[in-house]
């Protein structure tokens, strides 16, 4: 059953299951689109058939406007309220299930997944991260690392073969610096959109539960 969720400061859609794990999902988008975006539900109705519930949410930037990015990089204020969004549906999560909660999104909404998670250990069980953006496209010189170090909660990366913010081979190099378990599914012929991946929900899900 798929369902509006507005509640406890989070907007987007409630995947509830007919045969329930226990187990949960909060599923965020990227840094231009929203909680609709193709591969978002696709991946939601996958893992919800599964078992999972899922929230599929639209980061605070995105309920305070339709369109546009986030913001310019230098914004830290905005970024750090995104992240207090994530934690909001993690949280509304955790009063809905009796078991592990994970957490997970696409892009700036996984990089910005795994930085609370990162500052906030107990957060989320795990993390699904979809097209880890590892630096500015042709710009390897600016990495999106130094969070790496402090990270602790056990991560699925699924990273496309053509994408631009990041090589498999550079993103393999960054896992290194990683002090979690972390795992690395790659979608050969796929870009940032990862637009493969939305017909991939059992094989994510089964290198996903940890």
């Amino acid at each position: 059953m798929e369902q509006v969720f507005d509640a406890d400061e989070v907007r987007g859609v409630l995947h509830t299951p007919e045969h329930a794990t226990g187990d949960a999902l909060a599923l965020t988008h990227g840094a231009g689109s929203n909680a609709n975006a193709p591969l978002l539900v696709s991946l939601s109705r996958a893992f919800c058939e599964a078992g999972l519930m899922v929230l599929r949410y639209d980061l605070p930037f995105r309920v305070a406007r339709a369109g546009g990015p986030p913001g310019p990089e230098g914004t830290p204020a905005g970024a750090e309220r995104d992240r207090e969004g994530i934690a909001r549906a993690v949280a509304a999560l955790r009063e809905r299930v009796k078991w592990r909660v994970f957490a997970g999104g696409h892009s700036y909404g996984g990089r910005q997944t795994a930085m609370i998670a990162a500052e906030r250990p107990r957060l989320a069980d795990a993390l699904l991260l979809l097209a880890y953006p590892l630096h500015p496209p042709r710009k390897p010189d600016r990495p999106r690392t130094a969070f790496f170090p402090e990270w602790r909660t056990p991560a699925l990366f699924v990273h496309g073969t053509r994408d631009p913010f990041g090589t498999v081979e550079e993103l393999r190099g960054a896992m290194e610096r990683i002090p979690a378990l972390v795992d690395l599914l790659v979608v050969e012929g796929a870009g940032h959109d990862l637009r493969q991946a939305a017909r991939m929900g059992g094989e994510i899900m089964d290198r996903m539960l940890f």
